[in-house]
């Protein structure tokens, strides 16, 4: 592999691609590294001869607790393809403790699909949070106090945050045995075996500002974008927190001499890192549900937004807007593609993407489940308002309770088993509709899009 240049296409398109002699040049998010085209490793329906298939990513974003419905999705999924090969796994906040599960499990896709499953199961509420009144209380006093103190507070320094998540960090470090050094056991092992090429997740600088790319793997180039930058590390427990540290909800997390959030916050291009490590084929679970326009135009609250409204719907557009204006902005450069002959593409070519999405609206979901949160907590998401809107997005992020977990996995295995053909036709390497709800198989010798 050559070194990265500047090299770059007419400017209508020169933030979206790789050329042929540069194939760690990747501007934006927009399409893979161009290597050779290999197998993955998947049997089966042989691809069409014209079409190899290259490095397949697991892309795994944010969306707190409903990042269970992703482990169900991958479960679903492994046990209907038992041979899947996983080489580059890619997590954003919740996304981030699955993708170092898998990345750290020594079994097969399908085994540890099932334990992962199992993790999500045995999550509870006072495993990822103090769930007690007294510190809930005394986060919020904290709160107060600060808003009233004139700056006062400044001269000493407490995590401010609604909740206190010292459980989340004993409960990843009892679930992913680490190494002498603190590095997750595992992760090592399976790259030198050759199963896995390499492991991101991502975080948020708010120290610098940056999204900060923690990466781990074999034959590695960084990349650098403005407010975006790749290191190469040994993956910990502390990256994990600090990837998964929602905003005001959780306390930030010190990693060296900065401190981060939670990864959705800054990365605008989501696909990018799985991209830039060579991804040629991505496979994306997404936990937002697609509302069709007559579902969007119906109001979800009556009168002023609560907080509880106002917090969901940031919490939207971070978690969930950035990554599929992405998909989107991928789709539309496979299409210009497609209309431009082989021979004058110079040297670029589409990205294979499956998106798969929720059949149920989460946020609605969670609704139903809220009887069963902790005293405290439920006591002070009411008084942000989550019984006034019919979508408490915010209550979703946060409902880390057996039964609504329990019934995102089983979601996300009814949606796999429904959407099956046009999964397991990408799987095979067959062009297939990105991103629908319908199993929509196009014809493998129509145009490239």
């Amino acid at each position: 592999m050559v070194a990265s240049r500047d090299l770059h296409c007419p400017e209508t398109c020169a933030r979206r691609y790789f050329r042929v002699d540069d194939p760690t040049e990747h501007p934006d998010a927009q399409l893979s590294e161009l290597e050779p085209a290999r197998s993955n490793g998947a049997p089966t329906t042989p691809p069409s001869p014209s079409r190899g298939l290259g490095p397949l990513a697991l892309v795994l974003g944010g969306g707190g607790a409903r990042g269970a419905y992703q482990a169900g999705v991958v479960s679903a999924i492994a046990s209907r393809f038992p041979t899947l090969e996983l080489p580059i796994l890619t997590g954003i906040s919740a996304g981030a403790i699955s993708t170092a599960f898998l990345a750290a499990s020594g079994k097969s896709v399908r085994e540890a699909a099932d334990d992962l499953v199992k993790l999500w199961l045995s999550v509870a509420s006072k495993n990822v949070y103090r769930v007690d009144t007294s510190s809930l209380l005394l986060n919020v006093a904290r709160w107060g106090w600060r808003l009233v103190a004139g700056g006062l507070s400044d001269r000493t320094e407490h995590r401010q945050s609604l909740v206190d998540t010292t459980p989340l960090a004993q409960f990843l470090r009892s679930q992913l045995p680490t190494d002498a050094n603190g590095g997750i056991a595992g992760i090592d092992q399976n790259i030198a075996s050759g199963r896995l090429k390499a492991v991101a997740l991502t975080a948020t600088s708010y120290t610098t500002g940056q999204s900060v790319t923690w990466v781990q793997g074999r034959n590695l180039s960084l990349w650098e974008r403005p407010q975006r930058r790749a290191e190469i590390v040994p993956l910990n427990i502390d990256h994990i927190m600090a990837s998964s540290a929602l905003p005001l909800l959780f306390p930030a997390i010190r990693v060296d001499k900065e401190w981060y959030g939670d990864g959705g916050i800054r990365l605008t291009a989501p696909l990018s890192p799985a991209l830039h490590l060579g991804a040629s084929r991505i496979l994306t679970i997404s936990t937002r549900y697609a509302r069709t326009r007559a579902e969007s135009d119906v109001p979800l609250i009556v009168g002023y937004p609560p907080p509880a409204q106002v917090v969901g719907t940031l919490y939207n557009a971070v978690f969930l807007d950035l990554i599929d204006q992405d998909i989107h902005r991928l789709q539309m450069v496979n299409k210009l593609l497609g209309k431009i002959p082989d021979a004058a593409r110079n040297g670029m070519r589409p990205v294979d993407i499956l998106v798969i999405r929720p059949s149920q609206d989460l946020g609605k979901m969670a609704r139903r489940f809220e009887p069963s949160l902790p005293p405290a907590l439920r006591f002070l998401t009411r008084g942000w308002g989550t019984r006034r809107t019919a979508s408490p997005d915010m209550l979703s992020l946060m409902m880390f309770q057996p039964d609504y977990l329990r019934a995102l996995i089983e979601l996300g295995e009814a949606d796999v088993a429904a959407d099956w053909k046009r999964i397991e036709a990408f799987l095979h390497g067959a062009r297939v509709a990105a991103d629908v709800p319908a199993a929509t198989i196009l014809d493998e010798q129509a145009p490239r899009p």
